[in-house]
């Protein structure tokens, strides 16, 4: 790069530009940190949320503090994870000799290695790269939240609310929308953010399902799972690979000793499993226009046959 644009590109990032935040300190964008910079966007994600005066806020990703700072005037208190030291600084500099500051509580580290303390709502723009986790470890979480507003990329949220039968159809959306309803609120341009990200970007609103259905989620995950590696594939066909085999037979294995079953010295577990989808009427089945209704059944008729997943 040229000396004389590297200067002023040089100024530019000091003064704010080119990623800053104006204070010196330049985003992290391979962290995902881009910051929702447009007021409209911050009011009305805020409007969506319907905050409450005792309402406790988890808000994960604050950067500078343009969504907490909007909150804090509207709850109780506000608990900020942030993973980097120097815009835990910048949100601590933007709320010090007010009367917000007792409102804000900053927990620094990473959001996915710590407990999730007791919150009303979630309100958050987050980084898009713990979107999946961080979607699973809120609805995982006890005591239940009213709501969640969260920023996702484009896509991601797209997959959230996707119906069968649709392309953007996957595990992730029917592992979602078992424990929770899911409803697309908005969506956001890319220069609604410093700097922009290379992506769109949605608002989404999850909800969870109080009370959570009567389901093992690690077992129903274990299935969906399965049949979602290739879910244009029959189940006939997904249930075949010898890896799932093994692991099933592993599994009934161990259900056959624990109940004191005896296993026929001819059994194989390939054949008991395509007796299962067959009976069931899945075995031609694909998942990909496969309902929540559907696995409920598919995981029962397997479970009562004393095969399991994990």
């Amino acid at each position: 790069m040229p000396k004389a644009r590297a200067e002023k590109r040089s100024r530019r990032e000091r003064r704010g530009g080119g990623g800053g935040t104006g204070t010196g300190i330049l985003f992290n964008t391979g962290a995902g940190q881009h910051i929702l910079k447009n007021p409209l966007i911050v009011n009305s994600i805020i409007e969506k949320a319907a905050l409450r005066r005792t309402d406790v806020i988890l808000e994960v990703g604050p950067g500078t503090g343009n969504l907490t700072v909007k909150m804090l005037e509207k709850v109780k208190k506000v608990i900020a994870c942030e993973i980097d030291p120097r815009l835990v600084g910048e949100l601590q500099k933007r709320v010090q000799g007010t009367c917000l500051a007792n409102k804000l509580e900053i927990k620094v580290g990473d959001v996915l290695k710590t407990d999730l303390p007791f919150f009303d709502a979630c309100v958050a723009n987050l980084p898009y790269q713990i979107s999946s986790p961080f979607v699973f470890k809120l609805l995982l979480h006890r005591p239940f939240f009213r709501c969640a507003i969260l920023m996702f990329q484009r896509e991601f949220a797209l997959r959230l609310v996707a119906k069968p039968g649709t392309k953007l159809y996957c595990r992730l959306s029917i592992n979602t929308q078992l424990l929770a309803r899911v409803d697309h609120l908005m969506k956001v341009g890319k220069n609604n953010f410093r700097p922009p990200p290379k992506v769109e970007s949605s608002v989404v609103r999850i909800e969870p399902k109080n009370p959570p259905p009567p389901i093992n989620f690690q077992e129903w995950d274990g299935l969906v799972r399965i049949a979602f590696v290739r879910k244009n594939k029959t189940l006939s066909a997904a249930f075949k690979s010898s890896a799932v085999e093994q692991l099933l037979d592993h599994n009934y294995r161990i259900h056959c000793s624990l109940y004191n079953t005896e296993i026929p010295e001819n059994f194989k577990i390939a054949e008991k499993i395509q007796t299962v989808l067959k009976n069931t009427g899945y075995s031609e089945k694909r998942a990909r226009s496969m309902d929540i209704d559907d696995f409920i059944r598919l995981l029962h008729g397997f479970n009562s046959e004393g095969i399991h997943f994990s």
